[in-house]
């Protein structure tokens, strides 16, 4: 039976893959494969794949005209092939387990070796395949392969046998990187097969880094080479193919988790190792050559994903600058909608790294860019919201102008540069906003009468004004590192920030609008500086308007929590007079009622917001403005939130903030700290910066700590509600921080003895209370409760 079953299955002679015979003889190398992968010890499963004979029905059908006479032909069986690779990829796998275990006895390990030497030709065969089905069938031995080839390593030399299959396998890995001869890059139907090759190369990836770990020696000299070598047939007449160019480059691309693994290319202005200086060989090469010139966009944009990827080489080879420019200025006006998209991110990635090199020639950059700063909004099409595309490809006019964007913080980066003079910089900012501006103020009349083309370009300028201030300036308020602009320059931008203000206010009906201005005013913070302060409560005005969704309000409250942080020293007076407006908008919002999960969802998150912005008022010395004439009934409106939020059993995470919200409070106008526990015969009194204080929190903060867990639905297990749990500690042990015994008196005669607890059981949680320890409270608190 054995012998038939092996005459059936080496077969080399089928003509027709779906004849019977065919049928037949795949079932029959079917049951080997399934044979080959039974359990059983080491030696026997060597002597088991001899006795077969494996090797030699490999061979048989891997020359079978089926499989070897009409490879690349529409003849060709790939069902046969896959069959095939299933068996030598057990085969491998279990000859691979073998020479891994311990024990290993030196005949069973030579009969091994012999196993291995004659698989693994036939493993590269299938592994090279065109047809990834196959490929892929194999790829699980070829991993444990080359995991042995590691192990073996590290256990000191690479046996010699071993060695000499590692150099065919790197070289079969890179061949398969490369597109096949009837891939159509780009062609419109072909994304799956693209997304499926991508996939291919991310898993192939894998097995190069792992023959890295091998032999990184001969890693490095072989990438090298095919890079190299590729880049020297530009100029012969043996010109490579985009398929050889977009290997070369992908690898090269690849190259750099290798020599940047250690931080960087250059340390202290070398190679940082030997693999650095490998990719630094193949930059100078990939700039020297004409290849950014090649049709192909594959090429092109492999190309500029180099360059941005290694920008450090040209931070140490400026000379090289320029004509990476001039080719990234090209790029940018490609016809190719992917090329021309992709290379305005690109370009901005680019000159931001080196702006500092590029002061000599920003004019001639942004003069020769400038024709695509005009803005030319469209009206959305139903099959762009309809279009299932990834974002890499959404071609969109939404999506263009997005990237457009990046041009215009890549000019204002370039103007920028501290290389330029002042009043060069002046002069190109007064130059970019001025059609912005001019176009603006054009096109709102017109978005006034409720044209939709004019309310989107209305929006798109407005983005494009905070970009480019943003390219300007990309120092914020409240950042240690940088400094804010030179006040001439923040100078030319406020033309720019009352015509966006104007906007805003003549369409702030208008969501569109809205979120414009608050992408602008996000943006325009740095470089307008303090100056923006006056007119914050025209942009709260406008961008809190009554039309505003909950999670506009949340968003822009974020923003001011920036604006207080950043300018904490300059906003307490505009601050004083804004807060209840604000506020009231705020509260507003929080007082509507929720119509869905999505409405509840934001409504969560406003809560969040509003009680952020409380604490970093609190936290950045500037208390006084909640309690001020001015904002004291407002004030007592935040308590009344808060006592709110504290009581609710259904959004623990808000009331916990709340109680942080509370214990900020305590800190701030609770009076120094005193003497915890009590001296005895010692009298105390609490400090409190406002009169009363200390009296209030006892009454008004306090029993809002046992509010929840009072509660029938409150389940003290829930993470969350032990995270509640602990900020409710936390408070209570800062109040009696701040007033002493007068607080130990009314958790004995009044609080604690009001929940029904006897007084041994209060007198030692006021012990634990009073430890200096506050995890300790807290840990005895959840214990407690």
């Amino acid at each position: 039976m054995l012998n038939f079953l092996l005459e059936i299955a080496g077969q080399p002679d089928i003509s027709s893959a779906e004849s019977a015979q065919a049928k037949i003889r795949d079932a029959a190398i079917d049951t080997f494969t399934e044979i080959v992968a039974k359990k059983m010890p080491s030696q026997d499963k060597i002597n088991l794949i001899s006795y077969l004979n494996l090797a030699n029905v490999a061979g048989q059908l891997v020359a079978s005209p089926a499989l070897h006479e009409y490879r690349s032909t529409s003849n060709y069986d790939n069902d046969l092939g896959e069959t095939v690779a299933k068996l030598v990829n057990n085969v491998v796998f279990d000859v691979v387990k073998v020479l891994d275990s311990e024990g290993l006895d030196a005949n069973t390990a030579a009969q091994a070796d012999e196993l291995l030497r004659l698989f693994v030709p036939y493993l590269l065969r299938f592994f090279s395949d065109e047809y990834d089905e196959i490929c892929s069938a194999v790829i699980p031995s070829l991993t444990d392969l080359i995991t042995l080839f590691r192990v073996l390593a590290k256990r000191g030399a690479l046996p010699d046998q071993y060695r000499a299959m590692l150099q065919p396998i790197l070289d079969a890995i890179i061949l398969k990187m490369k597109y096949d001869e009837t891939a159509d890059w780009g062609a419109e139907g072909e994304q799956t097969d693209e997304a499926e090759f991508q996939e291919l190369r991310r898993r192939l990836h894998v097995l190069q880094q792992a023959v890295a770990a091998v032999d990184e020696t001969m890693y490095m000299e072989t990438l090298s080479r095919v890079v190299a070598t590729t880049f020297n047939r530009i100029s012969t007449d043996n010109k490579p193919n985009w398929r050889d160019l977009d290997l070369a480059l992908y690898e090269m691309y690849l190259f750099g988790e290798l020599a940047v693994k250690n931080g960087g290319l250059y340390q202290k202005s070398s190679p940082s190792s030997t693999a650095s200086q490998h990719l630094i060989e193949m930059m100078a090469k990939l700039v020297e050559s004409d290849i950014a010139s090649y049709p192909h966009p594959a090429v092109q944009l492999q190309y500029m994903e180099i360059c941005v990827r290694y920008c450090t080489f040209f931070e140490h080879h400026t000379e090289r600058i320029p004509r990476v420019l001039e080719n990234f200025v090209r790029f940018v006006h490609s016809d190719h909608i992917k090329i021309k998209t992709r290379s305005w991110y690109l370009f901005f990635r680019f000159v931001k790294h080196l702006r500092s090199q590029l002061g000599n020639v920003a004019q001639t950059v942004i003069e020769t860019v400038a024709d695509l700063l005009t803005i030319h909004a469209e009206v959305p099409k139903e099959s762009d919201d309809d279009d299932m595309s990834s974002e890499e490809n959404d071609q969109s006019a939404d999506a263009i102008f997005t990237s457009q964007l990046y041009l215009f913080e890549a000019v204002g980066a370039i103007a920028s540069t501290t290389s330029v003079p002042l009043e060069n910089r002046m002069l190109y900012a007064r130059t970019l906003v001025s059609p912005l501006i001019t176009d603006l103020e054009r096109h709102i009349p017109v978005a006034k009468n409720g044209d939709e083309r004019a309310v989107i370009q209305v929006h798109h300028i407005i983005q494009a004004v905070g970009t480019l201030a943003k390219g300007f300036c990309d120092w914020m308020p409240g950042n240690s590192s940088g400094a804010p602009p030179p006040s001439e320059l923040a100078n030319e931008f406020s033309p720019a920030g009352e015509a966006v203000l104007t906007a805003l206010e003549s369409l702030k009906h208008s969501m569109l609008i809205r979120t414009g201005a608050r992408f602008a005013f996000s943006r325009m913070l740095g470089v307008l500086g303090s100056g923006i302060l006056q007119k914050l409560p025209r942009w709260i005005d406008g961008l809190l308007s009554q039309s505003s969704t909950k999670d506009e309000m949340a968003t822009f409250l974020r923003l001011l929590d920036q604006v207080v942080f950043g300018f904490k020293t300059e906003i307490i007076e505009i601050l004083d007079q804004l807060l209840t407006p604000l506020l009231q908008r705020v509260l507003a919002g929080l007082s509507e009622p929720t119509t869905g999960t999505d409405d509840a969802i934001q409504l969560g998150e406003l809560k969040m917001q509003y009680l952020q912005f409380i604490l970093v008022i609190l936290n950045n010395d500037l208390a006084p403005v909640l309690v001020s004439s001015a904002n004291q009934q407002t004030f007592e409106t935040i308590l009344t939130t808060l006592e709110h939020f504290c009581r609710d059993p259904s959004d623990y995470p808000t009331a916990r903030l709340s109680l942080a919200v509370l214990t900020k409070m305590t800190q701030v106008w609770g009076g120094p700290d005193l003497t915890i526990p009590v001296p005895p015969g010692a009298t105390q009194a609490a400090a409190p910066t406002v009169p009363g204080f200390d009296t209030f929190i006892m009454q008004r903060f306090s029993p809002l700590t046992w509010a929840l867990i009072s509660s029938p639905s409150f389940q003290p297990k829930d993470a969350q509600a032990r995270s509640y749990l602990t900020e409710a500690a936390t408070l209570q042990w800062t109040i009696l921080r701040k007033c002493g015994a007068a607080y130990e008196a009314h958790l004995r005669d009044s609080e604690m003895s009001g929940l029904g607890l006897q007084a041994p059981i209060i007198d030692e949680y006021i012990k634990h209370l009073e430890a200096k320890d506050k995890l300790e409270f807290k840990k005895f608190f959840i214990q407690f409760v």
